[in-house]
């Protein structure tokens, strides 16, 4: 009995890693579409295109146009040969959604421990490296680029291999991997920074050696042949189109050096939306005490030497130009720099350095752990694995962004215990398949009737099957933009914030409230309305060529707007009541 009961402390880590992810998968599919899955920049955005390309066959189509924005090139979208895409290809959406969380964890878990093992030849990958490569995996990062940030310990063991075992017999699967490693990562948010990493490391081995990595340098070559190849919609979109699109006229914040050095510090210590990786309420002060603790030491020492070599060291410098290269882009003469130099980048988000951090923060916390456990000291070796742990359960309990798990768990026993349901709404509610379809049946939809959406999401219509003139996609035509904003120049007149929104950047081509700030409300109340005109140029949405007015809002001054409405619609199960409004 002791013998088994050794056995089991010794494979604690097993345990605790496999029961969550049971946990977790059995959750997603006893609650379903009940879940409550994160909206923006997700239901709002992939996941509803995913479910249109679906809808309209057009994955692996080449020479066409996808129903949303009036109608823009699929090449504008995901391509077929990315992991995450291959999942919305096989299998239901939602389905599809939880199985990329999931395999997320698992490409962690994969990517951490074949880096760790590299890393320490030494040691086998004990329990504080499954934890910490755990923790990491859980991460509640941008979904639809989950698989992305879980995939960049993988291309780091690649490169290692590559630079150590050089022109041998044995590295040639290695060049192939990273060739096929794009499947895993997305090139206008990883694979450009990784590249520009990579050129970086070719530099720094070259003083350090004193001759150039030829491996390295095909390394690099293969890759980025690798990016092209797979990803050749976007490279197509890029460099081989003519076409002025929106990035064009994007515009961001201008700061002063000292806004840029105070945005800089901010990243630093609480990360940003994208990669929400809960650092700052525990892994950030356990860092910087050690950060402190170990070069005094070396300083006490005079070993400046070992100082400079210390790899922690090293991850906290580039966690350091992670957060300054974020906070530059904001300087208004920085970007002017790589829009002249690179002019296809303009418009470009360089900030994008941040979403490697997660990495450096956690990967940073297994050296502290592992250090610690080295230690005689019985206690600071009982830290090391508890340290980890109390990690994972910050990062459930703390993020503040997409943290389906929490949230969906949250709102299921919220549901359970009061018999009412919580006011955000769950993934069947956003969507209302089943109210649409009711919808299209008795309006007599046909799928080329161009239509736009008032006081919901467009991705709503999209999901459903609807073709839309409104959307929400960062690449999208200058032309076509123009054509919209008069549309709605009545609102934006009225609203001084909102034509801000919309002209300095666009990315949301939606209709607008000429008196609120926001009426796209995914929320089961529609508390922030307090105006239900609205404020349209109806002759250039006709022009566009638009067919119905899908609207969570009973119009008030329909009749002066030349809308005539078709029907009001309710579902069980669903919280809409939708006007669907048409053209006299």
């Amino acid at each position: 009995m002791k013998e088994v009961a050794g056995r089991i402390a010794s494979r604690w880590h097993y345990l605790f890693i496999g029961l969550f992810i049971v946990a977790a998968f059995l959750m997603y599919m006893i609650v379903g579409e009940r879940s409550y899955i994160a909206i923006p920049d997700n239901l709002d955005l992939f996941v509803a295109q995913y479910k249109m390309m679906k809808n309209t066959g057009t994955f692996w189509a080449h020479a066409v146009d996808v129903p949303f924005l009036n109608g823009i090139s699929r090449d504008n979208l995901p391509g077929e040969f990315y992991l995450y895409s291959i999942l919305y290809m096989i299998l239901p959406t939602y389905v599809a959604y939880v199985a990329g969380y999931i395999l997320k964890i698992i490409i962690a878990l994969i990517s951490c421990l074949l880096l760790c093992k590299d890393f320490l030849p030494e040691e086998n990958p004990g329990d504080i490296a499954w934890i910490c490569a755990f923790a990491y995996g859980i991460l509640n990062l941008f979904p639809a680029f989950g698989i992305c940030f879980a995939s960049i310990p993988l291309v780091i063991y690649l490169l290692r291999k590559i630079y150590r075992l050089g022109f041998t017999k044995t590295v040639i699967k290695y060049y192939v991997l990273l060739f096929f490693y794009p499947v895993l990562s997305y090139f206008s948010y990883f694979g450009m920074f990784i590249l520009g990493y990579l050129v970086l490391a070719i530099i720094w081995r070259l003083i350090a050696d004193r001759k150039l990595s030829m491996p390295l340098c095909l390394a690099l070559i293969i890759l980025a042949a690798g990016f092209v190849l797979l990803e050749y919609r976007l490279f197509g979109a890029m460099l081989f189109s003519d076409e002025i699109t929106i990035r064009s006229t994007m515009k961001d914040a201008s700061m002063s050096v000292s806004e840029i050095l105070a945005e800089s510090f901010d990243v630093f210590k609480n990360g940003m939306m994208h990669a929400d990786d809960a650092h700052t309420y525990f892994v950030f002060p356990i860092c910087v005490i050690y950060f402190v603790f170990l070069n005094v030491r070396y300083i006490i020492r005079k070993d400046l030497k070992g100082m400079f070599h210390d790899v922690y060291n090293l991850f906290a410098v580039l966690l350091v130009f992670n957060s300054i290269v974020y906070g530059i882009y904001y300087s208004e003469g920085m970007r002017n720099f790589v829009a002249f130099v690179l002019p296809p980048l303009t418009g470009w988000q360089f900030n994008r350095t941040i979403f490697f951090s997660p990495f450096l923060w956690y990967a940073s916390l297994f050296i502290i752990c592992i250090r610690m456990a080295r230690k005689e000291n019985v206690i600071l070796r009982l830290c090391s694995r508890i340290i980890p742990v109390v990690a994972v359960f910050v990062i459930l309990i703390g993020s503040k962004h997409y943290n389906d798990l929490y949230d969906t768990a949250y709102g299921t026993l919220y549901r359970i215990r009061t018999g009412h349901e919580v006011d955000r709404l769950s993934y069947s509610e956003f969507y209302s398949s089943e109210l649409f379809d009711t919808i299209k049946n008795d309006i007599g939809y046909n799928e080329s009737d161009w239509s736009v959406a008032y006081g919901m999401h467009p991705a709503v219509l999209e999901y459903n099957g609807i073709a839309t003139l409104d959307g929400y996609l960062g690449f999208y035509s200058q032309e076509y933009k123009e054509q919209f904003r008069k549309v709605i120049a009545p609102a934006l007149e009225r609203k001084e914030n909102t034509r801000i929104y919309f002209d300095d950047w666009g990315a949301r081509c939606y209709l607008y409230s000429g008196t609120d700030d926001s009426i796209v409300m995914a929320t089961r109340s529609m508390t922030g309305v307090t105006d239900r005109d609205i404020y349209i140029d109806s002759d250039a949405l006709k022009d566009l060529g638009c067919k119905y007015i899908f609207s969570r809002i009973d119009i008030s001054n329909a009749e002066e707007k030349n809308l005539i409405l078709k029907g009001v619609y309710e579902a069980e199960g669903s919280p809409y009541t939708i006007y669907v409004y048409g053209f006299e």
